[in-house]
């Protein structure tokens, strides 16, 4: 081969060896462009700051009792229990989803307790958040579905300050349950019932609460054997409730 081909010939390869750098290199590209659009139609939708918003839906109560505002059983009940609640609280996320049904299912169910729901907002920071979800609670009430989305909050639960309970994702929760939306928001937006809340939160805070939940059977705070800054268990407050049971 001359020494001219010779040239060519590299030449040539070096055009080759270019081309498929090029093909491959578009080939990544692709497949790069591919995978973010698969990955971003796979992820959850973002549920803070958004219009979209992931919502845990809840199944609604169904019990036999009656319910008025905050308040559920026999108002003539010879035991009343009174509960002081924050939403973002993680102890009162843990009392109603484990022990709140229990009791419900003993005592209010069977006409013997009178229970009632108290706010006390008092992990807020900055956030607003306890105080918003409470008054997006009394909202709700207006239209007879309190205890639904008391249930709605704690099963979105995420976490202290974090986001759980912005405003569109308050609004979201309305939306799910079906409420009347028209009616919720203009409510929701004049925080309407901000001096009840705060009248509800003063309560508490004149009989000892927090720590919360704060717990009170027949007037008296129950707390746990083990340790006053522990949540009560259901036995330990059955125990209070069957002794005032007694005294009647």
């Amino acid at each position: 081969m001359s020494k001219r081909q010779e040239i060519r010939e590299q030449r040539r390869r070096s055009r080759m060896r270019n081309r498929i750098i090029i093909i491959a290199l578009i080939v990544v590209g692709v497949l790069l462009v591919v995978y973010a659009v698969i990955n971003s139609t796979l992820r959850p939708p973002v549920n803070q700051g958004t219009s979209t918003v992931v919502v845990t839906p809840i199944t609604p109560r169904a019990l036999n009792v009656p319910m008025s505002g905050t308040s559920m059983g026999d108002p003539n009940a010879p035991v009343k229990m009174d509960v002081w609640e924050d939403f973002q609280c993680s102890g009162c996320m843990y009392y109603t989803k484990n022990i709140e049904p229990q009791i419900i299912q003993s005592y209010v169910e069977t006409g013997k307790v009178y229970y009632t729901f108290h706010f006390i907002p008092f992990i807020d920071g900055t956030s607003g958040e306890s105080h918003q979800a409470a008054n997006a609670a009394m909202c709700a009430n207006e239209q007879g579905r309190f205890w639904d989305y008391h249930d709605m909050l704690f099963a979105n639960w995420q976490g202290e300050n974090v986001g759980a309970y912005i405003d569109v994702r308050l609004v979201a929760f309305a939306n799910q349950l079906g409420l009347d939306m028209t009616k919720f928001e203009k409510c929701f937006k004049a925080n309407t019932y901000a001096d009840q809340i705060n009248q509800d939160a003063q309560a508490g805070q004149a009989k000892g609460v927090p720590p919360t939940p704060g717990i009170f059977v027949n007037g008296q705070m129950v707390t746990s054997p083990r340790g006053a800054t522990l949540i009560p268990s259901f036995d330990e407050i059955s125990t209070v409730i069957e002794a005032a049971l007694k005294g009647h």
